[in-house]
């Protein structure tokens, strides 16, 4: 399956994340960063067109080499710049306070242990900052969580380890952050099966 993470995972997500109207979720959870961003999960980019005029600098977490490829032509385009700071969330070889805010989209899902990735934001982001996020997890509705048990596994094992029954808005207040908001529910652009769309969008304050 290693194989399939590195090398077939990265596109399918990149086909399958991007458009119109995920856009717009994207641009909203975008939405007030400002200064030296932090981003878990950079994957190819697609964040990069949604950054506000604020945003002076970002330091991505990517841990997949052809997703950090696929994002060049992204990063040519943007006039922010952007260095590949890590491979793992839990783990980044940066000092702390250096950031001033954090963005994650469709990650907190798939890290092994998200707990440990929002402690290293804790550390990351100066007190105050900000960590905005987009996500997909449980479901509010008893009928769909059960079928989020089912697929989970199937999900874990097709989509690079990626977890349907995670919620992360708990997570974040978990990790110690204080949540400022949180919208769930269908949210723009999120198409397909109930299992896989119910979604996240929020912010916490550091």
């Amino acid at each position: 399956m290693a194989w399939w993470t590195e090398h077939v995972v990265p596109r399918v997500t990149d086909a399958a994340l991007r458009g119109r109207e995920l856009g717009e979720s994207r641009a909203r959870a975008c939405a007030g960063l400002s200064g030296r961003v932090l981003e878990l999960g950079f994957g190819s980019g697609l964040n990069l067109r949604h950054l506000p005029a604020g945003v002076t600098a970002v330091g991505a977490v990517e841990p997949s080499d052809l997703g950090w490829r696929m994002s060049q032509p992204r990063r040519d385009r943007s006039d922010v710049p952007v260095e590949r700071i890590g491979l793992d969330g839990r783990l980044v070889e940066a000092d702390d306070a250096s950031y001033d805010a954090a963005l994650c989209t469709f990650t907190l899902c798939t890290i092994p242990d998200a707990l440990a990735a929002l402690a290293e934001v804790r550390r990351l982001v100066r007190s105050g900052g900000t960590f905005h996020f987009l996500e997909h997890g449980l479901s509010d509705d008893p009928r769909t969580r059960v079928w989020q048990h089912r697929l989970d596994p199937w999900q874990q094992r097709l989509v690079g380890g990626c977890h349907l029954v995670r919620d992360p808005a708990s997570l974040v207040r978990e990790s110690g952050m204080g949540l400022d908001e949180v919208e769930r529910g269908r949210l723009a652009g999120f198409r397909g099966p109930a299992p896989l769309t119910y979604g996240y969008l929020g912010t916490a304050t550091v």
